[in-house]
């Protein structure tokens, strides 16, 4: 069966009522994305940043009476919105396909430093004698696609984490605790809000055949109160910055810290906030994303 996908662009204000629209007229499915692509990662704190201009996207089966809906719609808007111009629709057939089948092809096996591969469970490891992470997309953050995992996945490469433990703070899928076990830690937590997290996290530490005792993931108000020899928190700017005493507290005198999850003009408040506690090393930046590395002082010292 082929599909019908009607887009428009329209203002923030009128996104509501069309919504509701075109759901009352048969859409299987509505989207809302930014239509100038000008993305906000993080907002400012107290701020709710809106779009200005929204392409709205509904989803039909390929049977629907495209100029009856736009008749219907004309009409309709006149009365609602009289002062305002009509939306375009512009009407796209998507000819049926294996969604699934078409899903999984676009992922592919990603190669993280010199030892480390994040391969999905359907295709074959490139280097079978390589350290390969079996991961699957799914609910939680963490698949390595992202440049703030692959920046904290090449830096746990290049580590010597044999008989290391490892705190993975904001764990998601779990990714980062359990490359650091694939690469010789002995030790790893898993530390995350999302409960959906948690329960990928579990899934994937089965997947790599990594004994849960060795990989506990918790709630934060839960989590036991460790000290680690690695410290991976790939989160956002805000929090960071508000858990860096925490955190400092959680590693281990000599031990090593990696920060992500932060765009590149946050670099200096994140840095600061640290510096308390940490001898850090040059930033690392990837497609505007940056990681902050760096080295516990010892108590005495901070």
């Amino acid at each position: 069966m082929s599909w019908l996908q009607i887009k428009t662009l329209i203002h923030p204000e009128q996104a509501e009522a069309l919504e509701t629209w075109l759901l009352e007229a048969g859409a299987c499915a509505i989207t809302l994305t930014d239509a100038e692509d000008n993305p906000v990662f993080e907002p400012i704190r107290g701020t709710t940043p809106l779009w200005q201009l929204t392409q709205l996207t509904g989803l039909y089966d390929g049977t629907m009476d495209i100029d009856r809906l736009q008749q219907a719609l004309a009409a309709d808007w006149a009365e609602r919105f009289a002062d305002q111009p009509q939306p375009q629709l512009h009407v796209e057939i998507l000819e049926d396909k294996d969604w699934i089948r078409e899903w999984m092809d676009s992922f592919h096996p990603l190669q993280m430093g010199s030892r480390l591969w994040v391969v999905p469970s359907w295709r074959t490891a490139p280097q079978p004698e390589a350290v390969n992470l079996i991961l699957d997309p799914g609910l939680a953050f963490g698949t390595g696609t992202h440049p703030t995992t692959a920046l904290c996945l090449q830096w746990l490469d290049g580590l010597d984490l044999r008989n290391k433990s490892l705190l993975d703070f904001g764990c998601g899928s779990g990714i980062l605790g359990i490359a650091g076990l694939l690469l010789g830690a002995d030790q790893a937590w898993g530390i995350d809000i999302d409960p959906q997290a948690l329960q990928a996290s579990h899934s994937n530490a089965e997947r790599n055949q990594i004994d849960l005792t060795r990989f506990p993931v918790y709630f934060p108000e839960q989590a036991p109160q460790v000290t680690c020899d690695v410290l991976v928190a790939n989160i956002l700017a805000g929090p960071l910055i508000d858990l860096a005493p925490l955190l400092a507290k959680q590693v281990k005198n000599g031990g090593l810290m990696a920060l992500s999850g932060i765009l590149a003009h946050q670099a200096e408040a994140v840095s600061q906030a640290y510096q308390p506690w940490f001898d850090l090393d040059p930033i690392q930046e990837r497609d505007g994303w940056i990681r902050i590395t760096g080295t516990r002082r010892a108590e005495q010292d901070s």
